[in-house]
């Protein structure tokens, strides 16, 4: 049987958690009219993270000027910033009490910094309102602009994280408007100019081989990346790339143990490992 047509296995499905501190987070975001990448990349963790009193914020609308083939979020002409919205990213930390927390954002390359300075901002407010709160970015490539990647350096966030997302010969197919080189010299860009902690994330199932894999995690060692994240790809819908093949929970361990044998500090892999999931628990461990 195809991979496609198989039923998501067991391992992957979560089941439906409602609880009065999930209402109290969703309540918290939607008082302040904020997006978070939990709902609009119908991540599966979202229950389980609401529940901690976490999410990932998306700042910059949830509009992207790019078209993924793998994600959920829509492509199409992006809004204008909205400049109240660091100081309500700052505001939704504090009635959160969060200790970690991490902003991604849509691409916007209709910005000329790429929304570089956005990002500034929201660290600048969130560190005013809650100076204990440790920060993680995870930002699109800003389309190699170096300027913008020294904006967000000088912010001084406490992991900076930039997806690779996949293998090179699936960029054409997953990410056209990507490319492989750049995510890579983003990453060696941030490590060779800041003590800031650096961070990828992968996908799998997309039809990668073995040995792509480990060519990619050469590369990153390479480029002296600390932390990298793995986890299944699952399609958002029948519209969207299909699944080539479900990883079962072992394969990820000898995937783990391949990446610390290139020469990777921290691996998380796991089916269900997202970019920011258990984000705070993988910083600690460095």
């Amino acid at each position: 049987m195809n991979e496609t047509k198989k039923r998501l296995p067991d391992y992957l499905k979560r089941g439906i958690i409602d609880t009065e501190k999930t209402k109290a987070v969703r309540h918290i975001l939607k008082d302040s009219c904020l997006n978070t990448v939990c709902e609009a990349a119908r991540c599966p963790n979202k229950n389980e993270c609401y529940t901690k009193n976490t999410a990932t914020f998306l700042i910059m609308g949830n509009i992207c000027t790019r078209n993924c083939r793998f994600c959920n979020i829509s492509c199409s002409k992006p809004e204008k910033l909205n400049p109240e919205e660091p100081l309500k990213i700052a505001n939704a930390v504090y009635n959160l009490g969060l200790k970690y927390t991490v902003i991604t954002s849509v691409t916007r390359d209709d910005i000329k910094d790429g929304g570089a300075g956005h990002f500034a901002k929201v660290i600048e407010e969130i560190r005013k309102k809650n100076p204990l709160t440790k920060i993680e970015v995870l930002t699109p490539d800003f389309q190699g602009n170096t300027d913008s990647i020294d904006t967000v350096i000088k912010a001084k966030p406490d992991v900076f994280n930039h997806n690779m997302e996949t293998v090179p010969s699936l960029y054409k197919k997953a990410r056209p408007q990507a490319d492989y080189n750049r995510s890579l010299n983003f990453l060696k860009y941030i490590k060779d100019n800041s003590g800031i902690l650096t961070k990828t994330g992968l996908m799998v199932g997309l039809g990668e081989t073995k040995e792509e894999l480990i060519k990619v995690f050469d590369d990153l060692a390479a480029v002296k990346c600390d932390i990298v994240t793995i986890g299944q790809y699952i399609a958002p819908s029948k519209n969207h790339l299909p699944v080539q093949k479900y990883y079962k929970p072992e394969e990820y361990d000898e995937l783990s143990l391949i990446a610390k044998s290139c020469g990777i500090k921290h691996t998380f892999f796991s089916p269900l490992t997202r970019s920011s999931y258990k984000a705070y628990e993988v910083f600690k461990e460095d």
